[in-house]
Protein backbone atom coordinates (compact mmCIF):
# COMPACT_ATOMS: atom_id res chain seq x y z
CA UNK A 1 0.00 0.00 0.00
CA UNK A 2 2.87 2.34 0.81
CA UNK A 3 4.37 2.03 -2.69
CA UNK A 4 0.97 2.58 -4.31
CA UNK A 5 0.61 5.86 -2.41
CA UNK A 6 4.20 6.72 -3.32
CA UNK A 7 3.31 6.20 -6.99
CA UNK A 8 0.44 8.66 -6.61
CA UNK A 9 2.57 11.30 -4.87
CA UNK A 10 5.56 11.00 -7.20
CA UNK A 11 3.38 11.39 -10.28
CA UNK A 12 1.33 14.14 -8.63
CA UNK A 13 4.60 15.99 -7.99
CA UNK A 14 5.64 15.56 -11.63
CA UNK A 15 2.19 16.62 -12.83
CA UNK A 16 2.08 19.70 -10.62
CA UNK A 17 5.54 20.96 -11.48
CA UNK A 18 5.34 20.62 -15.22
CA UNK A 19 3.81 23.08 -17.64
CA UNK A 20 3.54 22.68 -21.38
CA UNK A 21 1.95 19.29 -21.85
CA UNK A 22 3.12 15.71 -22.06
CA UNK A 23 6.42 16.32 -23.83
CA UNK A 24 7.49 18.92 -21.26
CA UNK A 25 7.12 16.25 -18.59
CA UNK A 26 9.65 13.91 -20.19
CA UNK A 27 12.74 15.31 -18.46
CA UNK A 28 10.96 15.23 -15.10
CA UNK A 29 9.90 11.63 -15.70
CA UNK A 30 13.48 10.70 -16.60
CA UNK A 31 14.92 12.36 -13.51
CA UNK A 32 12.35 10.96 -11.06
CA UNK A 33 11.95 7.45 -12.50
CA UNK A 34 15.45 6.63 -13.78
CA UNK A 35 17.94 8.79 -11.92
CA UNK A 36 16.32 9.14 -8.47
CA UNK A 37 14.40 5.89 -8.04
CA UNK A 38 15.72 3.44 -10.60
CA UNK A 39 12.19 2.24 -11.26
CA UNK A 40 12.85 1.97 -15.00
CA UNK A 41 15.85 1.96 -17.32
CA UNK A 42 16.61 4.38 -20.15
CA UNK A 43 15.55 1.72 -22.63
CA UNK A 44 12.27 1.01 -20.82
CA UNK A 45 11.35 4.70 -20.63
CA UNK A 46 12.12 5.08 -24.35
CA UNK A 47 9.83 2.11 -25.03
CA UNK A 48 7.09 3.60 -22.83
CA UNK A 49 7.38 6.92 -24.69
CA UNK A 50 7.12 5.11 -28.03
CA UNK A 51 4.08 3.10 -26.96
CA UNK A 52 2.59 6.16 -25.26
CA UNK A 53 2.98 8.13 -28.48
CA UNK A 54 0.95 5.70 -30.56
CA UNK A 55 -1.79 5.03 -28.01
CA UNK A 56 -4.63 7.45 -27.25
CA UNK A 57 -3.94 10.05 -24.60
CA UNK A 58 -1.10 12.18 -23.33
CA UNK A 59 2.34 10.58 -23.51
CA UNK A 60 3.21 11.46 -19.89
CA UNK A 61 -0.06 10.02 -18.59
CA UNK A 62 0.43 6.85 -20.63
CA UNK A 63 3.99 6.56 -19.30
CA UNK A 64 2.72 6.98 -15.73
CA UNK A 65 0.23 4.18 -16.36
CA UNK A 66 2.96 1.87 -17.71
CA UNK A 67 5.32 2.58 -14.81
CA UNK A 68 2.54 2.16 -12.24
CA UNK A 69 1.57 -1.14 -13.82
CA UNK A 70 5.18 -2.33 -13.82
CA UNK A 71 5.58 -1.46 -10.13
CA UNK A 72 2.25 -2.60 -8.67
CA UNK A 73 -0.01 -4.00 -11.38
CA UNK A 74 -3.46 -2.54 -12.03
CA UNK A 75 -3.72 -0.67 -8.67
CA UNK A 76 -0.33 0.91 -9.33
CA UNK A 77 -1.36 1.90 -12.86
CA UNK A 78 -4.54 3.52 -11.57
CA UNK A 79 -2.79 5.45 -8.78
CA UNK A 80 0.10 6.62 -10.99
CA UNK A 81 -2.36 7.82 -13.62
CA UNK A 82 -4.54 9.59 -11.06
CA UNK A 83 -1.44 11.17 -9.55
CA UNK A 84 -0.34 12.48 -12.93
CA UNK A 85 -3.70 14.03 -13.88
CA UNK A 86 -4.94 15.26 -10.49
CA UNK A 87 -2.78 18.42 -10.30
CA UNK A 88 -3.68 19.35 -13.88
CA UNK A 89 -7.38 19.02 -13.18
CA UNK A 90 -7.11 21.27 -10.13
CA UNK A 91 -4.88 23.85 -11.85
CA UNK A 92 -6.93 23.94 -15.06
CA UNK A 93 -10.16 24.36 -13.10
CA UNK A 94 -8.71 27.33 -11.22
CA UNK A 95 -7.21 28.90 -14.36
CA UNK A 96 -10.43 28.40 -16.33
CA UNK A 97 -12.35 30.29 -13.67
CA UNK A 98 -10.10 33.35 -14.00
CA UNK A 99 -8.33 33.29 -17.41
CA UNK A 100 -10.88 35.33 -19.33
CA UNK A 101 -10.45 38.14 -16.79
CA UNK A 102 -6.65 38.31 -17.12
CA UNK A 103 -5.63 36.89 -20.51
CA UNK A 104 -5.38 40.31 -22.15
CA UNK A 105 -2.97 41.71 -19.57
CA UNK A 106 0.55 42.18 -20.98
CA UNK A 107 2.11 40.60 -17.90
CA UNK A 108 0.07 37.41 -18.41
CA UNK A 109 0.89 37.25 -22.14
CA UNK A 110 4.59 37.79 -21.38
CA UNK A 111 4.56 35.14 -18.66
CA UNK A 112 3.05 32.61 -21.06
CA UNK A 113 5.65 33.52 -23.71
CA UNK A 114 8.40 32.80 -21.17
CA UNK A 115 6.81 29.51 -20.15
CA UNK A 116 6.59 28.43 -23.81
CA UNK A 117 10.30 29.16 -24.30
CA UNK A 118 11.16 27.12 -21.22
CA UNK A 119 9.00 24.24 -22.42
CA UNK A 120 10.95 24.17 -25.70
CA UNK A 121 14.20 23.81 -23.73
CA UNK A 122 12.74 21.02 -21.58
CA UNK A 123 11.53 19.11 -24.64
CA UNK A 124 14.91 19.53 -26.37
CA UNK A 125 16.63 18.20 -23.25
CA UNK A 126 14.38 15.13 -23.26
CA UNK A 127 15.09 14.57 -26.97
CA UNK A 128 18.84 14.71 -26.36
CA UNK A 129 18.58 12.16 -23.53
CA UNK A 130 16.40 9.89 -25.66
CA UNK A 131 18.87 10.24 -28.54
CA UNK A 132 21.75 9.06 -26.34
CA UNK A 133 19.87 5.98 -25.16
CA UNK A 134 18.17 5.11 -28.46
CA UNK A 135 20.54 5.83 -31.37
CA UNK A 136 23.33 3.35 -30.80
CA UNK A 137 24.56 2.46 -34.28
CA UNK A 138 24.51 3.36 -37.97
CA UNK A 139 21.26 1.48 -38.65
CA UNK A 140 19.54 3.29 -35.80
CA UNK A 141 20.73 6.64 -37.11
CA UNK A 142 19.54 5.86 -40.65
CA UNK A 143 16.15 4.75 -39.32
CA UNK A 144 15.97 7.94 -37.24
CA UNK A 145 16.83 10.11 -40.26
CA UNK A 146 14.23 8.44 -42.47
CA UNK A 147 11.46 8.70 -39.87
CA UNK A 148 12.46 12.29 -39.08
CA UNK A 149 12.28 13.27 -42.75
CA UNK A 150 8.93 11.53 -43.16
CA UNK A 151 7.55 13.28 -40.06
CA UNK A 152 8.76 16.73 -41.12
CA UNK A 153 8.07 16.63 -44.85
CA UNK A 154 4.92 14.50 -45.13
CA UNK A 155 1.53 14.30 -43.48
CA UNK A 156 1.96 10.65 -42.51
CA UNK A 157 0.34 9.84 -39.16
CA UNK A 158 2.72 9.45 -36.22
CA UNK A 159 1.09 6.11 -35.48
CA UNK A 160 2.08 4.86 -38.94
CA UNK A 161 5.61 6.19 -38.42
CA UNK A 162 5.94 4.43 -35.07
CA UNK A 163 4.59 1.17 -36.48
CA UNK A 164 6.89 1.46 -39.52
CA UNK A 165 9.88 2.12 -37.26
CA UNK A 166 8.95 -0.89 -35.14
CA UNK A 167 8.72 -3.11 -38.20
CA UNK A 168 12.04 -1.74 -39.48
CA UNK A 169 13.59 -2.46 -36.09
CA UNK A 170 12.32 -6.05 -36.24
CA UNK A 171 13.75 -6.48 -39.73
CA UNK A 172 17.12 -4.99 -38.72
CA UNK A 173 17.24 -7.24 -35.67
CA UNK A 174 16.37 -10.32 -37.72
CA UNK A 175 19.00 -9.52 -40.35
CA UNK A 176 21.62 -9.00 -37.63
CA UNK A 177 20.68 -12.27 -35.98
CA UNK A 178 20.99 -14.07 -39.32
CA UNK A 179 24.44 -12.59 -39.91
CA UNK A 180 25.59 -13.57 -36.43
CA UNK A 181 24.93 -17.27 -37.12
Amino acid sequence: MKEILELFWIFAKIGSMTFGGGYAMLPFLQRELIEKRGWVTDEEIADYYAIGQCTPGIIAVNTATFVGYKRKGIPGAIMATLGMVFPSLVIITIIAAFISNFSDLPVVRNAFAGVRACVCVLVLNAVIKLWKSSIKDKAGFILFALIFLAAVFTNVSTVILVVAAGIAGLIIGTVRKGKAK
